[in-house]
């Protein structure tokens, strides 16, 4: 049985209440979420616009999807050392030059001649936006007290799909009416905007870390020890991998799948596989809300509710798929599924920041987002499009619901190390710039 800590222990108290006041607070969440919006706006906004692009040069759809693949690859590599300058310098200035430098390289892609021009572009969207899911997440976690902090995150995370939404519904208008070329131009402008008030945006001063004063190299691998050695943070990171492995292979393979089994004509499935998506609008922030009323009560009760609705998630994901072409069944199935699919966000993101000092948050969420990618979505798509060649697409998706039952026992799992670990985090009082 998990015990929690005694009373006066059952919430840490390291940085317990933000650097600002509230009005300070939300004032930085707004800038954010708007971040965030533009950060996927410019990430999707390609999606819409693949067949426009293809006419126009004649690549291949292999070609195609590495103009989406290259943005992912290079968050991955370039999240780390984002992330040490984002810990070791500043968040605000690191947020703030990493918009202003991924709305240029979607500026450029206004300008590319070639494929392979727009291929670069692309990449340097992903180096720009590898820094900014850390650094936003360590301001809000040092803005807000620890006790909303799933809260928020989950606020905060409404803006992915808006962001989706935006750069997809944005892309194919513009595209359309006055090439392709514009929309990337068009959707680059509100980045820069933004980077320039994002440049204003309080800030706490920096925390050293344990590793300050030692070299780079060597700083690097006693960070990356510190958060291994984590077990409850170590736990939540591949719970995290398989849930987005599921709604990543989803993402790739919804759409079809309803053209394929019935439930939607040729072409139209992506009006069903967006409805489902878009229920993180509900799912992320209720997620958020739900736990931190379960921390209050039991300081465990982060982990045990990502636990829980991972579960819930691949139980009505498995009824679902039980019923191909049904839609009065299958539909809302898969709409509760979207919601619960979605409530892991903002907890799992908060445990991150939890049994970290301030000075690794930023580090702690980017091997979050790598292992997420390496564990996760490089791959999980690539797995349904084997196994449809071999049994069919109906067939094929069946076996999802065994990363959501993953994912259960991960988060249980770290459910029995995470008052330890939250215990042995070290205390600091952030102070305003």
């Amino acid at each position: 049985m998990i015990e929690s800590p005694p009373a006066d222990a059952s919430l840490p108290k390291h940085s317990a209440e933000g650097f600002v006041g509230a009005r300070g607070a939300w004032a930085i969440f707004a800038v954010l979420f708007l971040v965030y919006v533009s950060d996927y706006a410019d990430r999707f906004v390609v999606a819409s616009m693949l067949g426009f692009i293809k006419a126009d040069w004649h690549i291949t759809d292999a070609e195609a999807g590495w103009l989406m693949g290259v943005v992912i690859l290079f968050i991955t590599v370039f999240s780390v050392p984002a992330s040490v300058l984002i810990d070791r310098w500043s968040r605000r200035k690191m947020v703030a030059i990493m918009t202003g430098f991924w709305s240029l390289a979607t500026l450029a892609c206004a300008f590319t001649g070639t494929y392979w021009q727009l291929l670069v572009a692309r990449s340097f969207i992903g180096v720009g936006e590898s820094g900014y899911s850390p650094g936003g997440t360590a301001m809000l976690a040092g803005a807000f007290p620890e006790a909303k902090r799933a809260r928020v995150m989950g606020l905060w995370n409404i803006s992915i799909p808006l962001g989706m939404g935006l750069g997809l519904f944005a892309g194919g208008q513009i595209a359309k009416h006055w090439g392709w070329h514009h929309a990337f131009g068009l959707v680059a402008l509100p980045g820069m905007a933004l980077a320039a008030v994002a440049w204003f945006l309080p800030d706490y001063k920096t925390v050293p870390p344990t590793t300050a004063g030692a070299g780079v190299v060597a700083s690097f691998f006693r960070d990356t020890r510190t958060v291994f050695s984590l077990p409850s943070l170590v736990l939540t990171f591949l719970g995290f991998a398989m849930n987005v492995s599921i709604t990543t292979a989803l993402a790739s393979w919804l759409s079809v799948y309803f053209e394929r089994t019935g439930t939607a004509a040729e072409g139209s499935g992506g009006m069903y596989a967006t409805g489902v998506f878009a229920l993180v609008l509900v799912g992320a922030p209720l997620g958020g809300w739900l736990s931190d009323l379960w921390h209050r009560k039991s300081v465990v009760g982060r982990l045990y509710f990502p636990a829980l609705t991972s579960g819930l998630s691949a139980v009505v994901l498995f009824i679902a798929f039980l019923f191909p072409g049904e839609k009065l069944i299958q539909l809302p199935l898969l709409g509760a599924f979207g919601i619960l699919v979605t409530c892991f966000i903002a907890p799992a993101a908060a445990v991150t920041q939890d049994v970290v000092q301030p000075g690794l948050r930023a580090f702690s969420y980017a091997m979050c987002v790598i292992v997420q990618h390496v564990a996760g979505d490089i791959w999980s798509p690539g797995i349904v499009g084997w196994a449809s060649d071999r049994v069919g697409l109906a067939q094929a998706v069946r076996f999802l619901p065994l990363w959501g039952l993953a994912a259960c026992g991960f988060f249980l799992l770290a459910a029995r190390y995470y008052a330890k670990d939250l215990a042995k985090v070290e205390r600091v009082d952030l102070v305003a710039e």
